[in-house]
This record gives structure tokens, sequence and C-alpha cells, in this order.
């Protein structure tokens, strides 16, 4: 609890000298304590049909403490790493998306920290599967995802709302330049594209690549 609420309020994390076993008491506290959380998040994306999914936000949670502890501590932990990074039992779905992203948003820089130590560590195929199914949470960060139906991904308002401002923030080109999700950013933009991301390109729809003549700055 005191290493996921420093990183939630100041972005640093405190790490352990030993992978000590949480808790189901440690377990139930974080469950409120995400819920909490998740509640004043909420008051953002302004949407009262999205409930905490607590089961997926302390699985995020365990899968950042772990993947943070793990980073220094490798001494015969090799064959634990599917135990300490298990996978989610819970059904995929926006409230277990957004309740996960509470800790996973975290994640990109534990893996480029994982990477820049040990670009073999098999724990990196690992969590980058997972950034891959939460893609949310990876927005900016290298990701594998064209296979994705992103109208069938999109779909729920909320969700795509949070998404598209996410890429903003991020200034997520790949991610920008998708078809689909350029026409939602340039229409979301309308007279403002200008304020909002200037150097986006326009990307042809029907072409679905950059062409001469298809593709003007915004700005």
């Amino acid at each position: 609890m005191d290493t996921i609420f420093l990183l939630r309020k100041e972005e640093c994390i405190t790490v352990f000298s030993d992978l000590n076993e949480i808790t189901k008491k440690e377990e139930e506290d974080a469950g409120n304590y995400f819920e909490t959380e998740f509640e004043k998040e909420r008051l953002e994306f302004l949407s009262d049909q999205i409930n905490c999914n607590k089961e997926a936000a302390v699985w995020a949670a365990k899968v950042l403490y772990h993947s943070v502890q793990l980073y220094l501590i490798r001494e015969n932990t090799a064959k634990d790493l599917n135990t300490l990074i298990p996978e989610l039992k819970e059904i995929r779905n926006i409230s277990s998306i957004l309740s996960a992203d509470l800790s996973l948003r975290f994640l990109p820089q534990i893996i480029s920290a994982l990477q820049h130590a040990d670009s073999e560590d098999p724990l990196i195929k690992i969590l980058e599967n997972i950034l891959q199914n939460f893609h949310y949470s990876g927005i900016g960060f290298d990701l594998n995802l064209e296979k994705i139906n992103w109208e069938e991904e999109l779909k729920d308002k909320t969700y795509r709302k949070l998404y598209l401002e996410r890429i903003v923030d991020k200034k997520a080109y790949q991610l920008a330049e998708i078809p689909y999700i350029n026409q939602l950013l340039i229409a979301e933009f309308g007279m403002y594209q200008e304020v909002f991301w200037r150097d986006l390109k326009i990307i042809n729809k029907e072409s679905e690549k950059p062409q001469s003549g298809d593709i003007k700055s915004i700005g």
C-alpha cells in the first residue's frame, strides 16, 4: 500500500530488498483504496455507468509492484514469473480496463527500465503482452496493435473520449495516424485543430496510408 500510494501521489516508488508475499488484508485495503481513486477520476470523465472493478485494480497493482521488485531482485526468480505476474481472470471490459489503468499507466516506465538493464529479460515480454491487452495504459509506448478492430474497440463513447484525450496528451503519433482514430481526432478538434495538435497529419481514410496530396499539416 505504501508503494502504490507513493507512486500515485508523488510518481516515485519505494523498492524493498525482499520479495514479500501480499496478504489478503493488503489486497482488501488496496481494493478499497483503488475504489476511492476510481471515483475521483470518474468525476473527470463524467460517467455514472462505469464502476470500479476492484479485482482488476488489485491485479494491476500486484503486477506493477512485483515488476518493480523484479527489476532489482532477479536471483532465482525466473521460475516464479508466472506466479508473480499472473493473468487477469476477470473479463476484459471498460470497467476492468479503466480500473487496471490506475496502476498499469506506470508500467511503460518499468518496461523501459528493464529494457535498459537487460533487453533479453523474459519479464519484458510478459509485461508487453499485458500492455497489448490493456493498451489504453500503454498509449505512447511502442506496441503492436495492428490486429485491433478500432471501431469495435472504441464503440463506448466514454472510453473513446478518454482514449482520444490520452493520445493527444501523450502525442502518440503512431495511434493518431491510424485512419479511423485520425478521423475521430480531426472531428473532435473542429476549428481548434491548431490549438490541440498543430503538426498532426490528416490521413486519407480511403487509402489508409499517407499520400502526397492527401496529407496536410494542421495549422
